[in-house]
C-alpha cells in the first residue's frame, strides 16, 4: 500500500514539474494566435492583384504583417525572459532540495548509528522481555514498533527527495532547451521582419508621384465613412429609443396588472386574450434577401460562448469565414506617408473571395439597408449590444430574422478590378461605440 502511495506521489510530482508555468503557456498560446494571423495576412497579401489601384490595400496588409511580426517578437522575448526566470527558480529549488536531502541523510545516519550502539538490537525479543515490569515490556515493544516505522518512513523520504531532485534537474534541462529553441525562433522572426520591411519600402517607392492621388483617395473614403457612420448612429439611436419605449410600456402594463384585482366573474377567458403586440410592426426595409437554403445555416464551428454578450470579450468569432486579417483599426490613425488623418468607428477586415460575412452572436436582424461604397449593410441587435456588418453582396437574411452565432448574413463583396474583399465591422453598446478588435477571437 505504501509502495502504491509512493508511486502515485512520484507520478503527481512528474506532472507538476514537467508542466509549463501558466505564464509560459499563455505566451506560447499568444504566439500561436499571432502566427496564424501572420499566415492569414500573408495569404491575403499574395491574393491582392499587383496594380496601381491596389497600392493602398497592399501597403495596409504589409503594415499589418510588420505590426504582427513585431508583436510576435515581443511575445517571444517575454517567453525567453519567463524561461530564464524558470531556470533560476529550478536551480534554486535543486539547491534547496539537495540541502534538505543532505540533512535527512545525516539524521538517518545518526539514528542508525545510535541503534547499532545499543545492545537491544542484538535480540529484540530479549530486549522486550528484559523489562523490569510487564508495563515496561509493553512500552519497549511499542517503542521498537514505532522506531521501525520511523526508519522506513525516513528511507522513503530520502528516496522521494532523490526523485524530486532528478525531476527538477530534468525540468531544468527542458527549460534550457525551450529557451534555446525560443532564441533560434526569435532570430528567424527578425530575418522575416527585415524582409517585410524591404517589401514595404518597395511598395512605398511605387507611390512616388502618386501621393496626391492617394491622399485624395483616402480623403474620399473618409468622407464616405463619415456619412455611413452618421447613418449608423442615427439608426442605432432610433432602435435604442424604440426598445426603451417598449420596455417602459411593458413595465407600465405590468404595474397596472399588479394593481388590478378582478373578481372571478371579471376574469377574461384565456381564449379571448389578444396576442401580444410588444414587437415593433416596422416594415421590413432594405435590400431583398437572395434565398439560399444552405447559406443561412449556422456554422458547424463551436464557439463556446456565454449566453451573456458582455461575458464574451475576446471569444467572439471573426465576422467573416476563412483566412482574414484586420487591416483598418478602430479610432484615429495618422497616415504619415500621405499626410492624412482618418478615423474609424470600427475595424476593416480583409478576407478571401467568396467568404461569408457572419454574425458574431445570437441576436435579431434590426436593420438592413444599402449604402454607396458599402453595398448592403446589416445591423444585428444582441440585447443592449449591436453589431454592424458592411459590404455584403448576396444577402441571406431580412429585417426581423432571428440569427445564431456564426450564421451567414451574406457573401462578402469582392472588387472585380482589384480582387480585394474587405468588410467593415462595428460594435456598439446602446449608443456608445466600442473598439471591436479586443472582443474578437483571432486565434
Amino acid at each position: 500500500m505504501k509502495k502504491l502511495a509512493l508511486i502515485s506521489l512520484f507520478y503527481l510530482l512528474t506532472v507538476i514539474l514537467f508542466s509549463q508555468t501558466p505564464q509560459i503557456e499563455n505566451l506560447q498560446k499568444q504566439q500561436q494566435a499571432i502566427q496564424e494571423d501572420i499566415r492569414n495576412t500573408n495569404k491575403l497579401y499574395l491574393d491582392v492583384k499587383k496594380q496601381t489601384t491596389t497600392i493602398l490595400d497592399r501597403i495596409n496588409l504589409i503594415n499589418k504583417q510588420i505590426a504582427s511580426r513585431k508583436e510576435l517578437i515581443r511575445v517571444q522575448r517575454a517567453e525567453i525572459e519567463a524561461l530564464r526566470r524558470e531556470e533560476i527558480r529550478l536551480e534554486a529549488e535543486i539547491e534547496r532540495l539537495n540541502k534538505e536531502l543532505k540533512k535527512k541523510q545525516e539524521n538517518y545516519a545518526v539514528a542508525i548509528k545510535g541503534l547499532l550502539n545499543q545492545k537491544h538490537n542484538q535480540n529484540k525479543l530479549l530486549f522486550v522481555l528484559s523489562g523490569r515490569t510487564f508495563g515496561e515490556s509493553l512500552r519497549r515493544m511499542q517503542y521498537l514498533k514505532e522506531y521501525s516505522k520511523w526508519q522506513k518512513s525516513q528511507a522513503e523520504e530520502i528516496k522521494l527527495q532523490n526523485a524530486k531532485i532528478t525531476l527538477k534537474k530534468d525540468a531544468l534541462i527542458l527549460a534550457k532547451a525551450e529557451k534555446e529553441k525560443a532564441l533560434i525562433s526569435i532570430q528567424e522572426e527578425h530575418k522575416k521582419l527585415q524582409g517585410e520591411e524591404k517589401i514595404r519600402q518597395s511598395e512605398i517607392s511605387q507611390t512616388r508621384g502618386q501621393e496626391q492621388a492617394l491622399r485624395q483617395s483616402l480623403q474620399q473614403k473618409q468622407r464616405q465613412a463619415d456619412k455611413l457612420n452618421a447613418q449608423i448612429e442615427n439608426l442605432i439611436a432610433e432602435e435604442v429609443a424604440r426598445q426603451e419605449r417598449e420596455e417602459e410600456a411593458r413595465r407600465l402594463a405590468e404595474a397596472k396588472k399588479q394593481t388590478e384585482k378582478p373578481t372571478v366573474d371579471e376574469k377574461t377567458p384565456e381564449s379571448s386574450v389578444a396576442p401580444s403586440k410588444t414587437e415593433s410592426a416596422a416594415p421590413r426595409t432594405g435590400t431583398s434577401p437572395r434565398i439560399d437554403p444552405g447559406a443561412s445555416k449556422v456554422s458547424s464551428e463551436t464557439f463556446n460562448l456565454s449566453k451573456d454578450f458582455a461575458a464574451n470579450k475576446g471569444r467572439l468569432p471573426m465576422p467573416v469565414t476563412g483566412a482574414s486579417a484586420i487591416v483598418g483599426n478602430f479610432g484615429t490613425k495618422r497616415h504619415s506617408e500621405w499626410n492624412v488623418t482618418t478615423n474609424s468607428n470600427g475595424v476593416d477586415i480583409q478576407a478571401e473571395k467568396g467568404a461569408n460575412i457572419r454574425t458574431v452572436f445570437d441576436g435579431e436582424v434590426s436593420k438592413v439597408f444599402s449604402f454607396p461604397g458599402s453595398n448592403t449593410c446589416v445591423i444585428v441587435r444582441h440585447g443592449d449590444y449591436y453589431t454592424f456588418y458592411a459590404n455584403i453582396y448576396d444577402l441571406y437574411v431580412k429585417q426581423g430574422d432571428k440569427v445564431k452565432a456564426g450564421q451567414s448574413l451574406g457573401r462578402i463583396f469582392t472588387d472585380p478590378d482589384t480582387g480585394v474583399s474587405t468588410m467593415h465591422f462595428q460594435l456598439w453598446q446602446k449608443t456608445t461605440k466600442i473598439n471591436p478588435a479586443p472582443w474578437l477571437n483571432r486565434g
